[in-house]
């Protein structure tokens, strides 16, 4: 039986920089599904994406899950980020979700 050592909630960029590290033939079924879907959908690097997730807790006021979700989807505009938002039952000023935008922007990360 395996070991848990440490739980975190982290987005798809980084499940994707740690499956890249094993090789595909030491991997089961799950491993090598979850590589390829990580592969086709995270949205970013996997150390821009944690600079991000932090951004958005320090400066919007977001839960870690809350943030790894943004930077999962990577809404591009105020109208996406608003539905997506919508869900979490809790009031989000405009000025908030254009931060969050900005924050999501490449080129804020260089």
């Amino acid at each position: 039986m395996t070991e848990t050592l440490k739980k975190e909630i982290i987005t798809t960029a980084q499940v994707k920089e740690i499956l890249d590290s094993v090789k595909a033939d030491d991997m089961d079924q799950i491993q090598r599904w979850t590589s390829d879907y990580v592969g086709k959908f995270a949205k970013t690097d996997a150390k821009t994406a944690a600079k991000m997730v932090k951004q958005l807790v320090e400066q919007c006021d977001l839960t870690q899950e809350e943030a790894v979700e943004v930077v999962n989807v990577m809404p591009t505009t105020l109208e996406e980020l608003r539905a997506f938002t919508f869900g979490w039952k809790k009031l989000i000023l405009t000025e908030t979700l254009e931060k969050m935008l900005s924050i999501l922007k490449p080129e804020s990360q260089g």
